[in-house]
């Protein structure tokens, strides 16, 4: 049994990257930690376990959850507290209302493994922070030898009780020589910066303090010979001076572990997270919700694109407490009119709050009320006080102004700069500036030290006698430099081995329609003989309507032959299936009338299947098992649910699906095209709702393009349009052929989508399911990454599988890096790299990109498949593995002198370098998986 259990943490121990080092980096976070993606970054992560971790799950993050457990002194609050004997209570700590545990019963020892380490190891904790091992000095009168060998005979029976377990203790130095062979490193607390419980407040340690500590760390690390971790604590929104003590111990050669006096925030430590996370506050009133305010249909794939996260608020509700810029880059409040009266203080008060923190935040569309006073000290400006007069002429204009639409003067009050005796309070750079003809200033928009605004009509405007509307200024810009956004990877979800992904998914819609085609066969059957039987390299998506097609719905004379047509559809290896619901509901959230649902009560809300009532469960989970029992083929079930009608779903909807295992996507509506050719109109990644994502597909489908299924019906050629101008100049989406099945009904619509996949086949694309792209995205919305040293360190589920590197960041280096199998040229410029996996270390070689750069070996340069492997060999050999769902194309970059082999079989490129990409040759193969060798001379 103890062999077993040793062999299971060896190899739990496995699951961590290999370039892990001796000394990993280690965080302490004693709050929840879940929605905390930025500490798997870290190779251990101390918890507080009361708060309900799994440290089964998080070890596939490839970091380890260790328990925080207190050894001299327990809280009232813990499970085991009333089975303490009072006997064993020698004092209390006032300071944090605990009491002091004696060390020397001989039952303590027993005690302290059974109850307070067992149940923690049985819930799959192997690692464990020792604290309170000086506690016993709090006592009025102790036996310090006594109380040393107590804790010492702790120690030693968990290790005979848990094998393999691994302790960190936190001080006990005395007794470190005793137990070295059993720890896996000593902690120290403020070393530089420390937390004083009594008085809460931050303080400096004092000089003689911190030698006497240092005394006692280089005798343990030298006489030894274990590895340090100190913990020192800096006010939250105090980052510069988190980073700056960070660097201090990290000098001095200890682990660095620097955070809040309550340990609740992600600190700074070995590795520095990159807070990935922007908070949107909106106005709930001003829409019929979230998915139609302008933050969410206009601002958050601007961020998306960047790499940030997008958290919402409305000002309606109670404002977060604490924003700080660990997890947050910045702030943006986006206002369309006035707050309501009761919350325009909080509101004020909240802006003030992380202005005072330096909190970078941008103000879009107005304040959403007047400025008070402290407000309009605290930003510098304050409003005209009168609308401008008479004619305006320009003073200012930022090159980020006039992006997609001429700049027009303000015709309400705006704002100037506060000055005080003549000179401006804060240092500004106007974005947009006018003067009237009583050369008052009207100012529109301002870059300011702590951040930005910009308000109307400079934002975005509508299209008179449209639907469509334009930026007035470029967002990427605005956004970037008012947040002060730095240069870091972003996650991308648009690409794998440097190829655009390519899917494509059905919505159910139309299944019975009688095909426009000779002897009027059923569209459901023209789509599989036309498209899905014809093009075996594209992965589909399949889903049907339960209603549309099931004996019990809507044509049960049809019945049969729709069954017998989805069975062979769902049957075909390169489909996948999905659901699109029992009913098709038009609106899935009755408390959100929108559109025609606003101000017509008749309006359907969904298919009219009698006597049936709109049942969420019965939608998504029932037309699940219809499909699962009846219609899909052994061993291959539903992954998805496809959302219907307004694709607007609650967050009860959300949590149903993900209940039932299912992944679920539609919604977004990005329908960019040169009539309407404008980033208005392309939607962000996705919806969060009550902390579950929906995800958009990534292209709106031919019902945009054909005026409401109404004509012309080869409209949907157009989506190859909104494909070009997805993918330049920044390839902001995957190609998706998206559409419904009554597509196949019309000649027109038919020849439409042989055109649209036709193109697709042509272009040197990388195939995926949606399912892939569905998981890539929620990988994006937990992904991590962190500085580390001179690279970049990224963890993620292994999902998505792309960084894209801003040019600023210089040439990666494969070589140097770990976890990464090569790069190629971005869309945008920089680079995309391609990640063998979930968790990578990237190195970058900075500076002018003309420079001679390092001999590089060979790298994957692209591939149309799945890197399923990539081991780099000595004396110059190279394994990896592509699975993909076409003939397989790749190109490999410096690797001229190379010999290359695929399943046993040498290979001659199929082009050999060209003047654009003078490193890289091509490769093609028949089959959709290899197992390939790359042989060059040894160095």
């Amino acid at each position: 049994m103890l062999h077993k259990l040793l062999s299971l943490f060896l190899c739990l121990c496995c699951a961590f990257p290999l370039w892990t080092t001796a000394a990993p980096a280690v965080a302490l976070h004693y709050g929840p930690i879940a929605g905390l993606p930025e500490l798997k970054l870290f190779d251990i992560v101390v918890v507080e376990p009361d708060h309900g971790q799994d440290p089964v799950a998080y070890r596939k993050t490839g970091s380890e959850l260790y328990a925080y457990v207190s050894v001299a002194e327990v809280q009232a609050s813990r499970p085991y507290y009333p089975e303490i004997p009072v006997a064993w209570k020698m004092a209390r700590n006032g300071d944090w209302n605990s009491d002091v545990v004696d060390q020397t019963p001989a039952e303590w020892p027993e005690f302290f493994a059974n109850k307070v380490v067992g149940p923690l190891w049985q819930k799959g904790y192997r690692g464990f922070f020792l604290d309170t091992l000086d506690s016993y000095r709090l006592a009025k009168q102790f036996d310090e030898a006594a109380q040393q060998a107590g804790i010492v005979r702790v120690i030693e029976l968990l290790h005979q009780r848990y094998p393999g377990i691994q302790l960190i203790l936190n001080r006990g130095f005395e007794i470190v020589p005793r137990v070295k062979d059993k720890v896996k490193m000593v902690a120290v607390e403020s070393l530089f910066r420390g937390w004083n419980a009594g008085t809460q407040r931050y303080e400096p340690v004092k000089p003689e303090d911190r030698e006497w500590l240092l005394g006692q760390l280089r005798t343990i690390r030298e006489r030894d010979g274990l590895p340090i971790l100190a913990i020192d604590y800096v006010a939250p929104q105090d980052r510069a001076l988190t980073r700056s003590t960070a660097e201090q111990i990290k000098a001095l050669g200890f682990i660095p572990w620097v955070t809040d006096g309550h340990v609740k925030t992600v600190g700074i430590g070995a590795v520095e997270p990159v807070p990935r996370r922007v908070l949107v506050l909106y106005n709930g009133g001003e829409t019929p919700a979230l998915n139609y305010t302008p933050a969410h249909r206009f601002l958050q794939m601007p961020l998306n694109h960047l790499g940030y996260v997008v958290d919402y608020v409305d000002v309606r509700e109670a404002l977060p407490a604490e924003v700080y810029q660990d997890r947050y880059a910045g702030v943006v409040t986006w206002f369309s009119g006035f707050l309501p009266e009761n919350r325009i203080k909080p509101v004020q008060q909240w802006l003030q709050a992380r202005l005072a923190e330096q909190m970078p935040v941008a103000v879009l569309g107005n304040f959403g009320s007047a400025l008070d006073r402290p407000l309009v000290e605290a930003l510098g400006i304050q409003p005209n006080s009168a609308a401008p007069r008479g004619s305006q002429q320009p003073v200012a204009r930022d090159p980020m102004m006039g992006f997609e639409t001429a700049l027009e003067p303000a015709t309400r009050a705006q704002f100037e700069l506060v000055l005080r005796n003549g000179a401006p309070v804060q240092a500004a750079r106007p974005l947009v500036e006018f003067k009237d003809q009583r050369n008052q200033s009207v100012l529109g928009g301002a870059v300011m030290p702590w951040g930005g605004f910009l308000l109307d009509p400079f934002v975005v405007v509508e299209v008179p006698g449209t639907d469509y509307a334009r930026w007035v200024v470029d967002p990427f810009a605005f956004l970037a430099q008012t947040l002060r956004l730095p240069a870091v990877p972003v996650p991308d979800v648009t690409t794998e081995n440097g190829r655009r992904l390519l899917f494509s998914h059905v919505d159910g819609d139309g299944f019975p329609s009688r095909a426009e085609l000779p002897g009027s066969p059923d569209a459901g059957q023209v789509l599989l003989k036309e498209i899905f039987e014809k093009y075996r390299t594209v992965p589909q998506t399949m889903s049907v309507i339960e209603a549309e097609i099931a004996p019990h719905g809507l044509h049960p004379e049809m019945s049969q032959e729709l069954e017998g047509v989805a069975r062979r559809m769902f049957a075909l290896p390169h489909v996948e299936i999905a659901s699109h619901t029992y009913s098709h509901p038009f609106l899935w959230d009755r408390n959100v009338r929108h559109g025609t649902f606003s101000d017509n009560s008749e309006a359907a809300m969904s298919l009219e299947v009698p006597g049936y009532t709109m049942d969420l469960t019965r939608e998504i989970v029932g037309s699940t098992d219809y499909i699962n029992s009846r219609l899909a083929p052994p061993g291959k079930k539903v992954r998805i649910l496809l959302w219907s009608g307004d694709t607007a779903p609650n967050a009860e909807a959300l949590a149903i699906t993900a209940k039932a295992g299912l992944l679920n996507m539609n919604g977004g509506d990005t329908s960019i095209t040169r009539t309407n050719p404008s980033l208005t109109a392309i939607g962000p990644h996705g919806i969060q709702k009550g902390g579950l994502l929906q995800v958009y597909a990534p292209i709106t489908n031919e019902n945009i393009y054909t005026n409401l299924w109404k004509g012309p019906y080869y409209g949907y050629e157009q989506v190859l349009q909104s494909f070009e101008m997805t993918g330049t100049p920044r390839r902001i989406k995957p190609v998706d052929i998206y559409y419904h099945v009554y597509s196949a009904s019309k000649r027109a619509g038919l020849n439409a989508l042989r055109k649209v996949y036709d193109w697709a086949q042509a272009q040197p694309l990388h195939p995926v399911f949606a399912s892939e792209f569905i998981r890539k995205v929620q990988d994006f919305h937990t992904y991590a990454v962190a500085r580390d040293g001179d690279g970049w360190r990224v963890r993620g589920d292994g999902e998505l599988r792309t960084l894209r590197m801003p040019a600023a960041l210089g040439t990666p280096l494969p070589q140097a890096s770990q976890g990464v199998a090569g790069y190629t040229a971005a869309a945008e410029g920089g680079t995309y790299v391609h990640l063998t996996g979930g968790a990578a270390w990237l190195q970058m070689r900075a500076g002018d990109a003309a420079a001679p750069a390092a001999p590089q070996g060979p790298y994957l340069s692209d591939a149309n498949a799945r890197l399923a492997e990539w081991t780099v060999r000595d004396q110059g050999r190279t394994d990896f593995a592509l699975k993909g769902y076409a003939p397989l194309a790749f190109g490999l970059a410096n690797a001229g002198n190379c010999q290359v082999r695929a399943n046993q079989r040498l290979l001659t490129p199929t082009r050999a370098a060209s003047p654009a990409t003078p490193a890289v040759q091509q490769f093609r193969l028949s089959d959709a998986a290899a197992q390939i060798q790359l042989q060059c001379p040894a160095r």
